[in-house]
């Protein structure tokens, strides 16, 4: 983070003199001297980190490291204490008030680069985080832009497959990535005409074959990328209309053949569609879905899932509640 700028704070020049020595040659600088210089060169530079003496004329490090952290705006900077005290207690007022680490006086130029490097890192590292999963849920969204709810149903499903995940023995971990990766499940569909995700009566020959593709597209989409997750939500979208007996597509894949994660997502996904207002259907009682799951084990669905999402069925509708609220 080359243009990162570092606020450097301390009412003693000496102490930024150092920081300025320590820090120039990889980052541009900023400096202040007091509280409510402090407060107007965050307003000023915006900078990445800030590196905060406690002990100020007009102000100490805490109260102002509580003001960044009460502005929506300034929250997100990290904030380093460098202070000659170095008492516990001293240490957790720091914490409380939403610093990151302390670096002590006096001031040692291989831990400041140090320290100041691993932070940004951090804050590079979240800020890829978080990039990371607004694409998961605009590739969700966008497979899912033709549908006429009100757009829940792709993160309400989401949870079911989450929980029934767990039913059946998955690991946090693994229950984490499934859940962003089922509302992927529908992004081939990004390549289906118009006239036929919209057609308002039933497919022909010819364009439910065109339908049957968004498998196979979602699939040469988020398989693109090599991380674990994309091609756990490619092997969803490629499966997830397989059925246990073998009738779905579009391979035909049929028992343990077809995978788990596409068995999982596939059964929270029709629940979800049955218990949902379409333009063509009212939302069916929960009685009759359940009837209709069960009659289906065996055929469309594994029985052992089946029997599972029967055991998780109060989890189920808490969550269903829960996003009709």
């Amino acid at each position: 983070m080359l243009n990162a700028v570092i606020l450097c704070v301390d009412d003693e020049p000496y102490n930024l003199s150092i920081l300025r020595m320590a820090l120039k040659d990889q980052y541009l600088l900023a400096f202040a001297r007091s509280g409510l210089e402090t407060l107007q060169a965050v307003e000023k530079h915006n900078p990445a980190l800030i590196l905060l003496d406690v002990q100020m004329p007009d102000m100490d490090g805490y109260e102002i490291c509580r003001r960044l952290k009460g502005n929506d705006r300034t929250r997100h900077i990290p904030v380093i204490f460098v202070t000659s005290m170095d008492q516990e207690i001293d240490e957790r007022a720091g914490f409380e008030a939403g610093a990151v680490d302390y670096i002590t006086k006096p001031i040692s130029v291989p831990i400041v680069q140090a320290r100041v490097q691993t932070h940004l890192s951090l804050v590079k590292a979240e800020k890829l985080e978080k990039s990371y999963h607004d694409a998961i849920h605009m590739l969700g969204k966008a497979g899912d832009y033709n549908d006429t709810d009100t757009g829940v149903h792709i993160w309400r499903m989401a949870e079911y497959s989450r929980v029934l995940a767990e039913a059946v023995g998955w690991g946090c971990e693994q229950c984490n990535m499934l859940e962003l990766a089922a509302p992927m499940h529908d992004t081939g569909k990004l390549g289906i005409p118009d006239a036929i995700l919209k057609k308002p009566g039933k497919l022909n020959d010819a364009e439910w074959a065109i339908m049957k593709t968004h498998t196979t597209i979602g699939y040469g989409i988020l398989t693109q990328s090599d991380a674990p997750l994309f091609q756990l939500a490619g092997q969803i979208a490629l499966n997830h209309h397989e059925k246990w007996d073998g009738s779905g597509y579009p391979h035909g894949l049929s028992g343990n053949a077809i995978p788990e994660s596409a068995r999982i997502v596939a059964l929270a996904d029709v629940f979800d569609a049955l218990s949902m207002k379409r333009p063509y259907k009212d939302p069916w009682p929960t009685d009759k879905i359940v009837s209709t799951l069960k009659e289906s084990a065996g055929s469309h669905f594994e029985p052992r899932l089946v029997d599972k999402f029967m055991a998780v069925l109060p989890r189920i509708l808490d969550i269903e509640a829960k996003w009709e609220a």
